[in-house]
């Protein structure tokens, strides 16, 4: 059973935030036999379960349900799409959501976590104060996530300016959408509303879209949006939006007004750490995030944080393992630091981008020479299955490790487990080449790249 909150007793752990790290932090610190108070003000499972990764993967699941419905007769089935129900998906959607919620709430209870309710603040490097009442720990960690950032003067009213958690609730499917952004979210709602039969312009004050990518990732990617018809315009800065009878006015640099529907505003996520007791406590902060040595820790001794708060990938998955690390240094387990560039990347769009490692450019500036092998999954026959076109691109240190993978094309993201093994244990290309992938999987791509790449091509295409 979840215990009752004890304001006189001293946990070993107070965490602020039930998100992604501080559940996991949670979990795992409770595994070890520390006793844990968890703070969280709205819904344990925080941004990436009720408002971020899944309800948009759901979402984006849908559309791929309707791209087969339309495209069906290229497999010789004749189906056809006669619309989207947005009720019915947001049904499903939220049904996903809410059986995820339920085992989350049941592993805490189970490992015996004090969940306390309610907006916490830290007051000092041992106590958060929820409510008035004050809770002590040994060790506190503060993860209290991100929010949905704008720009100056952008105001969203959430109809017809809005951000990513307004557009996970929409009634409707939108008949056009201007998107500001084409980093992960702004592209992956562009692909799911486009599916869904939205008229979608991309507007990203960057060169690419997906900046933050491989260049030959986002050339891909890019031809693919062309091909689907999704506008796009980069190098692109935004000026003003209009909200009008009907829609928006969006004007962009150099005066061009694109109308809409409705803006999504899609530049970022902010880190969550204003009025929360922070900075009076002695916690220094970096523009707002919070600054950690390689053990996570704040400037505070005893005061660590993870998730999104901490400058880097803001990821699920990294504030999990960031969680689970925290949790085992704080019982003296001596756990490896996290290689940020060990991390996998995805975006879930129509064609998937998925990456590990360090990006080509990344790769020369580090390395001086690097050998690069891209494998055009033309080559592969379960891609050419799916009718999907793409690649796999690996980034080598000159006759050394395989440091950057970088993989373009549908369900692409289910191969980053593999990638991330090669990247993490620093395997060679002829480490790889032995090992056998079954035949026809998209996962074969993987398994001819690195052949190729140590001198044995198989099926190889450029």
């Amino acid at each position: 059973m979840t215990n009752t909150a004890d304001s006189n007793a001293t946990y070993d752990l107070v965490i602020l935030g039930g998100g992604s790290g501080g559940y996991a932090a949670a979990l795992r610190a409770a595994v070890l036999g520390k006793s844990v108070a968890l703070v969280e003000k709205d819904k344990l499972g925080g941004t990436c379960l009720h408002r971020g990764c899944i309800p948009t993967k759901a979402l984006l699941h849908a559309a791929e349900v309707a791209d087969s419905a339309r495209e069906g007769e290229q497999f010789g089935v004749r189906t056809t799409l006669e619309g989207v129900d947005m009720g019915g998906v947001n049904k499903y959607k939220d049904g996903v959501v809410d059986r995820l919620f339920k085992g989350l709430q049941g592993q805490i209870k189970s490992r015996g976590i004090t969940v306390i309710e309610g907006e916490g603040r830290l007051t000092s490097p041992t106590t958060v104060e929820v409510a008035g009442t004050t809770y002590t720990g040994r060790n506190v960690i503060i993860a209290s996530g991100s929010y949905s950032k704008s720009l100056p003067g952008l105001e969203l009213d959430g109809h017809r300016v809005i951000a990513s958690e307004h557009a996970l609730t929409l009634d409707r499917v939108p008949e056009s959408a201007v998107v500001l952004g084409g980093g992960v979210i702004g592209v992956e709602f562009a692909s799911a509303w486009t599916s869904f039969g939205t008229k979608v312009t991309i507007v990203e004050a960057l060169p690419r879209l997906v900046p933050a990518e491989d260049a030959d990732c986002s050339k891909t990617l890019e031809r693919a949006f062309r091909k689907r018809k999704i506008a796009f315009k980069t190098g692109t800065a935004f000026e003003s939006v209009e909200v009008v009878d009907n829609g928006v006015r969006v004007t962009v640099a150099g005066g061009e007004v694109i109308e809409a529907e409705l803006l999504l505003v899609a530049v970022g996520r902010g880190p969550n750490t204003a009025g929360l007791g922070y900075e009076e406590v002695g916690v220094a902060l970096d523009r707002g995030f919070v600054t950690v040595d390689e053990n996570l820790q704040t400037s505070m001794p005893g005061v660590y944080a993870v998730g999104d708060i901490v400058p880097g990938l803001q990821l699920a998955h990294r504030g999990f393992q960031q969680g689970i690390f925290v949790a085992e240094h704080i019982a003296g387990l001596n756990p490896a630091p996290i290689d940020e560039a060990g991390i996998p990347r995805v975006t879930y769009s129509e064609p998937e981008v998925a990456s590990v490692g360090l990006t080509e450019e990344q790769a020369r500036a580090k390395y001086g020479e690097v050998e690069i092998l891209n494998y055009n999954l033309g080559g592969n026959g379960k891609s050419q299955i799916l009718k999907t076109q793409g690649f796999v691109k690996l980034v080598r240190a000159k006759d050394g490790a395989v440091v950057g993978l970088h993989m373009v094309g549908s369900r692409v993201g289910e191969l980053i487990g593999e990638a991330q093994l090669i990247y993490n244990w620093e395997a060679f290309p002829a480490d790889v080449a032995p090992l056998v992938h079954a035949h026809p999987t998209q996962s074969e791509a993987l398994g001819e790249a690195h052949l190729a790449l140590a001198g044995k091509p198989l099926h190889f295409h450029e």
